[in-house]
């Protein structure tokens, strides 16, 4: 039998699954333990290998994940382990490498930006590494606990992070909120997966794909256990109603932690989320889908209004970053009309122009003034075109203005919900965009419109080297990839190639396993349909 084909038929290939991991892990140990060795006991400032070596160990984990996405989007699907704790597919590599990127670009912007707060220790870049690590594991785990595992690594690395800047009291208010509500929000998922247990007898993810798979499944402890871990998920992807703690971690967190809150984070969540509900909660589609169309609709309309009302551009693309909560999670709802590969392509281009956008906030901040309020961007244009051109990318991108990869991203989601027969959420998602552009363009208008306070208002705003390059990328590679992600071979395509491969690999929990021995193999099965059919989908969302 073909090597690829039993890649990982027994434990011990799960040395090779797991690589990029353990390679993350590795290196952020090592980042770590470096940076204590060099300084000793010294309270010095770290030394500036720490960022290069940091970016080094997200590189590795980049090339170690590489065969993850090329190896598992063979012609035939790839036989996992049954009951496996992580999944291997090209879904779960390619949402590895966002997870990466959104890790990178917060270790560029943080270059520079650490030294002018006076907080510059080598801890802040192995944490990041940490939160990269925990979002690999939510985002690939194929059993809830590791899902809750994922979570926690994350979580405690993030609380630790909004609250780095010790000296600032809204940093540190910031962070006991967000952890305060996030601990009981850990409690609620976990209570939710508890009681899914008890209604199915598993908390594997692919073990629970078949047993709901008939759609008769309706008992109150599974209802009430789906409804909880949705809640979990809503907290972390901060979906309204359970939105109250982003606004002030947003606002309080260093800015490049908020740029990894605002990508990172809810990228592995809404990975996670689709795995979770997309694959193991399928047969009760007609539960969940109406509950997650309410709350996707309010989330685009509500977030968009209370963004508006905002004189702090950091608290806009708060309430913002609400919004597109949003419009992926009527990607998700999507999911089975093509709404798998419009959320991988989407949430590419929200990571780069939303840390583009936080890349552009710190250049303008002063020593500790951050300078978010919209007079402090007045003449932006005329005194730094080049910053105020990157920032107008973004933000046009982030209104789906055409053009840009935000306007593709968001016609591909219209265009699943579509395909699913529920026109109505994709007019409420055209309206709620049409909404956004009003605090997105005013930002634009200010800066090329209105004068600036003072002559050299705007003088010491810049960005250091590396922070500038990543910045610049991302600010052409959304423009880039409206042109060039629906050519074959393009984005689109890998992003398709990556929703086949997350419903292939959920197929397999309604075959036989793969021998070992190839003289062992039995007579094939006939294969079972692993999507709902589209009628049921959309009378599901009528009732």
């Amino acid at each position: 039998m073909d090597r690829r084909l039993e890649l990982v038929s027994n434990q011990g290939d799960y040395l090779w699954a797991l690589l990029p991991e353990i390679v993350l892990a590795l290196g952020a140990m090592a980042v770590l333990l470096g940076d204590v060795m060099q300084k000793g006991n010294a309270s010095r400032p770290s030394a500036r290998w720490v960022p290069w070596a940091s970016l080094a160990v997200l590189a590795a984990t980049f090339v170690a994940n590489i065969p993850l996405i090329t190896q598992t989007l063979a012609a035939d699907p790839l036989r996992d382990v049954e009951n496996g704790m992580v999944a291997v597919d090209a879904f779960r590599g390619l949402t590895n490498c966002l997870f990466l990127l959104s890790g990178a670009m917060t270790v560029l912007i943080s270059v520079g930006y650490l030294d002018r707060r006076g907080i510059n220790r080598g801890e802040f870049y192995a944490l990041v590494l940490f939160a990269v690590l925990g979002m690999m594991l939510m985002a690939g785990a194929s059993d809830l606990m590791m899902v809750f595992i994922g979570l926690e690594v994350m979580s405690v690395a993030i609380y630790v992070l909004v609250g780095f800047d010790r000296m600032d009291p809204r940093s540190t208010e910031a962070s006991l909120k967000y952890f305060l509500l996030g601990a009981f929000t850990s409690a609620i998922f976990l209570y939710g997966i508890a009681m899914v247990f008890g209604a199915t007898g598993s908390t594997n993810i692919r073990g629970i794909f078949p047993l709901l798979l008939s759609g008769q499944r309706s008992e109150p402890m599974l209802l009430a256990g789906i409804g909880l871990v949705l809640v979990g998920f809503g907290f972390k992807v901060a979906a309204i109603p359970f939105h109250m703690w982003t606004p002030d971690a947003y606002e309080g967190a260093p800015t490049p932690v908020t740029a990894l809150m605002a990508t990172g984070v809810k990228a592995a969540a809404f990975a996670s989320l689709i795995r979770v509900f997309l694959v193991g909660f399928s047969g009760n589609f007609g539960d969940w889908a109406r509950p997650m169309y309410l709350i996707a609709a309010i989330t685009m309309v509500a977030g968009n209004l209370l963004a508006m009302t905002q004189g702090s551009l950091k608290r806009m693309l708060a309430y913002s970053s609400i919004a597109h909560a949003g419009y992926l999670l009527a990607a998700v709802l999507a999911g089975y009309a093509g709404g798998g590969a419009a959320f991988l392509f989407y949430l590419l281009v929200y990571t780069l122009m939303t840390a583009g956008a936080f890349g552009i906030i710190i250049a303008n901040a002063r020593g500790t003034d951050e300078r978010v309020t919209l007079e402090d961007y007045a003449g932006l244009a005329s005194q730094k075109p080049w910053l105020a051109a990157m920032l107008s990318i973004f933000l046009l991108s982030l209104a789906g203005f055409p053009l840009t990869a935000g306007f593709l991203g968001k016609l591909y989601i219209l265009r699943a919900l579509v395909r699913l027969g529920v026109p109505s959420l994709a007019v409420i998602l055209v309206l709620a965009s049409l909404v956004s552009y009003f605090y997105y363009l005013r930002v634009i208008v200010v800066m090329y419109m209105r004068p600036a306070r003072s002559a050299d208002d705007h003088a010491e705003a810049r960005l250091s080297g590396p922070a500038f390059a990543g910045v610049a990328t991302a600010a052409a590679l959304v423009v880039l990839l409206f042109f060039t992600a629906g050519i074959k071979g393009g984005v689109m395509t890998w992003a398709e190639h990556g929703e086949r491969s997350l419903f292939a690999w959920a197929q397999q929990g309604l075959q036989p396993a793969v021998p070992e021995h190839p003289q062992l193999q039995t007579s094939p099965q006939p294969e079972r349909q692993v999507r709902p059919r589209p009628e049921t989908q959309t009378q599901a969302l009528a009732r």
